[in-house]
């Protein structure tokens, strides 16, 4: 498991992002436990994830941030990774921030990518 903390800040809000290999649905709610067990992660407002299998499937959740998770998916598609969960946690800072919260969880996931090969 790979965790990347502090990656935005605004308005009060914090986004992290994390990830790692993962081949089912079972794997992704382990993973989710896992990185829970962190209470600063199981405090968080937000841990939307998606994660594209390696038959094709997509799975994603947008734990209350309506969109966030087909964010996710639709950028694992671009880049064809497979089996591999990534997670957007936002902690939420008490501003809306509208469409700016879509390029967050974006820049999140970029950061991720770019970090270490999948």
């Amino acid at each position: 498991m790979r965790k990347i903390p502090g990656v935005i800040s605004d308005r009060g809000s914090k986004y992290a992002v994390s990830g790692g290999p993962v081949a089912s649905r079972i794997e992704v709610d382990q993973f989710l436990k896992t990185l829970k067990r962190d209470k600063k992660f199981a405090k968080a407002t937000h841990n939307t994830w998606a994660v594209l299998l390696a038959d094709g499937t997509g799975l994603k959740s947008d734990d209350g941030e309506a969109g966030a998770g087909m964010i996710i998916l639709k950028m694992l598609e671009r880049e064809n990774v497979r089996d591999h969960v990534i997670v957007v946690t936002r902690w939420y800072g008490g501003k809306h921030l509208g469409g700016d919260r879509f390029r967050h969880v974006q820049e999140c996931v970029r950061t991720y990518l770019l970090s270490e090969p999948t």
